[in-house]
């Protein structure tokens, strides 16, 4: 098996927005109209940003892996040669730094539950109105998750702009500790930046750690956690309730 790729963290994790810098985005999606419908978005959004294309999922990862600076990825769900959260799979064993959000023209719970337990960095229905598309696209590249309001829950659905803790569901049972998962009060306090939406450099200056000791929590957390991606961690720690130390 092929090991994962670790990108160089991106603009928008340090809180830059789409439209501060250059951004390199891959758009994968069979339909050209719709390919063509988010260049117009992303352009208008951020005139330098660079697109590149897939009409096919295996030519959408052939892409990524000769694309080492790539920083986003846009892909649809329905592919002609591989479902798209097979692709997201591949995606999220490969390239584990590489933020995907899963475009669909179906939006229903379990679709949107699905891609999110699969590390997809969010779920954009086709049918949002470009406000929301780039609305959600800087909660991405914030470090957040953009979860469709109407599959969040009962009540007033979320602000696209809440924090990662705000838009993802919680468990109804009672909360739990880092402590209770083996964590130590240092891994609790990574965890409790990760679920904020902090990189590794940002948790090494806010708790004064090397990178590499950074790197041994983070790693520990996702096996506590019983997950593969930091975006799957912070959905575990709110579904599950979990009192963190930060």
């Amino acid at each position: 098996m092929t090991a994962p790729v670790s990108r160089r963290p991106i603009l928008g994790w340090h809180g830059a927005e789409l439209g501060g810098q250059s951004l390199k985005v891959l758009l994968i999606d069979d339909h050209p109209l719709i390919r063509e419908g988010l260049r117009g978005i992303l352009r208008q959004f951020d005139k330098s940003v660079t697109i590149l294309e897939a009409g096919s999922a295996y030519t959408g990862l052939d892409i990524a892996a000769r694309t080492p600076d790539l920083e986003l990825v846009l892909l649809d769900l329905h592919m002609p040669d591989m479902h798209g959260l097979e692709a997201l799979d591949q995606f999220a064993d490969q390239y584990i730094d590489l933020p995907v959000v899963v475009l669909s023209a179906s939006c229903d719970r379990n679709t949107v539950n699905s891609a999110l337990q699969r590390g997809a960095a969010g779920f954009i229905p086709k049918s949002a109105v470009s406000e929301v598309l780039v609305s959600a696209l800087r909660l991405v590249l914030a470090g957040g998750i953009y979860v469709p309001p109407e599959v969040v829950g009962r009540g007033a659905p979320p602000p696209v702009d809440a924090p990662p803790m705000m838009i993802t569901q919680t468990s109804r049972g009672a909360q739990q500790t880092a402590s209770t998962l083996g964590l130590t009060d240092r891994q609790s306090e990574v965890l409790g930046l990760l679920v904020q939406g902090k990189t590794n450099k940002a948790i090494c200056r806010d708790l004064n750690l090397a990178e590499a000791t950074v790197k041994v929590h983070v790693r520990a957390i996702l096996r506590a956690l019983n997950v593969a991606t930091r975006t799957q961690a912070v959905i575990a720690a709110n579904r599950m309730g979990i009192k963190v130390g930060v």
